[in-house]
C-alpha cells in the first residue's frame, strides 16, 4: 500500500476516533435491522431516523413480523419519514425474503439487489454494516470525501469511483471505515465547504407532487376511505393534477379504487370497506 493511501486512512480514522457519532443501528449487526436503517436513511436525515428506527423494531422486530403486517400498518409506522414508497418496498422486500430466502436477509449484494427498494448502494451497505464485508459502498458523503481528499475529478464515473473506493478500503475494517467516511463527510467535509455538488438533489417538497401524494395517503390512513370525487374537489388546486396522482398510487398498489362510487382506500383493505 502506498503512503498516500495510508495517510488518508489514518486521517479519516483519527477524525472518527475523536468525533464518531452514535446511532442505534451502529450497535447492531442484525442484517434485518441494518436493512431497515439503510432504507430509512436513503432520503431522510440520520437524526430524524434514529427514534423512528427504534420504534419500527418494536413494532416489526424481524422479517416475518414485517412481512405479515398489512400495508396500512406499515404506512402508519412509516408516516413522517417521507417517500412512503420506501416503506411499501421494504414491506414487499420482507415478503420476498420470507418466500425466497427462508426469512433470512441475504448477505450477498447480488441477491440483495433483487429485492424491492434495494439499489446498488444499499445492496453493498447492508453486508458492510451487518457483516463487515470487505467491499466498498459509495453514498453522497463518501463520494465527496473521496473526490476531495484524493484529488479526483467531479466527473469521475460511479464505476471508476467505486474502483478507487475498493483500493483505499482497509481490509478487515469495512464497517468502521464506512462509518468513519460518513462522519467525516457529514461533520467536517460538508458539501457547503467543498462546493462538490451531489449527483442528485431532492426537489423542493411543499406543494410538490410528492407532497400531495403524502397528504392523500395520510388522509386515507386517518379516514379509511374517500371517494375519488371528494378527493378531486378537495385537491382541485393541485398543479400536478390530483387525478393523475391518484392513478399513479393505484398503479403502484399503494391505494385501490373500488365500487360504483369509485371509493379509494389503502391497498389490501377489502375487509374495511365496501
Amino acid at each position: 500500500m502506498n503512503t498516500a493511501v495510508e495517510a488518508f486512512q489514518s486521517k479519516i480514522f483519527d477524525f472518527y476516533e475523536k468525533n464518531r457519532r452514535s446511532f442505534p443501528w451502529r450497535s447492531t449487526t442484525d442484517r434485518y435491522a441494518v436493512m431497515v436503517s439503510e432504507v430509512m436513511l436513503q432520503q431522510t436525515q440520520a437524526d430524524r431516523v434514529a427514534p423512528r428506527f427504534l420504534r419500527w423494531l418494536v413494532r416489526f422486530p424481524d422479517v416475518r413480523s414485517l412481512a405479515s403486517a398489512s400495508l396500512r400498518e406499515v404506512l402508519e409506522e412509516w408516516s413522517g419519514l417521507g417517500y412512503n414508497g420506501r416503506g411499501q418496498r421494504l414491506h414487499r422486500a420482507a415478503a420476498m425474503i420470507v418466500e425466497k430466502h427462508g426469512g433470512e436477509v441475504p448477505s450477498e449484494p447480488s441477491r440483495l439487489i433483487e429485492l424491492p427498494g434495494i439499489g446498488a448502494y444499499t445492496s453493498r451497505s447492508i453486508p458492510v454494516f451487518a457483516d463487515n464485508l470487505d467491499i466498498a459502498a459509495v453514498d453522497t458523503n463518501i463520494r465527496r470525501v473521496l473526490i476531495h481528499e484524493l484529488n479526483l475529478s467531479e466527473s469521475i464515473s460511479p464505476k471508476a469511483l467505486l474502483d478507487v473506493a475498493h483500493e483505499v478500503l482497509p481490509k478487515g475494517r469495512s464497517r468502521d471505515w464506512h462509518n468513519a467516511l460518513m462522519d467525516y463527510g457529514a461533520m467536517e467535509l460538508t458539501g457547503r465547504k467543498t462546493g462538490i455538488v451531489p449527483l442528485t438533489r431532492q426537489s423542493s417538497f411543499k406543494g410538490s407532487r410528492r407532497w400531495y401524494r403524502g397528504a392523500l395517503l395520510r388522509e386515507l390512513l386517518t379516514s379509511g376511505e374517500l371517494s375519488r370525487e371528494s378527493v378531486e374537489e378537495r385537491y382541485a388546486d393541485c398543479p400536478h393534477g390530483i387525478g393523475s396522482i391518484v392513478d399513479s398510487l393505484v398503479m403502484e398498489a399503494m391505494i385501490e379504487e373500488y365500487g360504483d362510487n369509485r371509493m379509494l382506500r389503502i391497498a389490501g383493505e377489502s375487509g374495511r370497506g365496501g
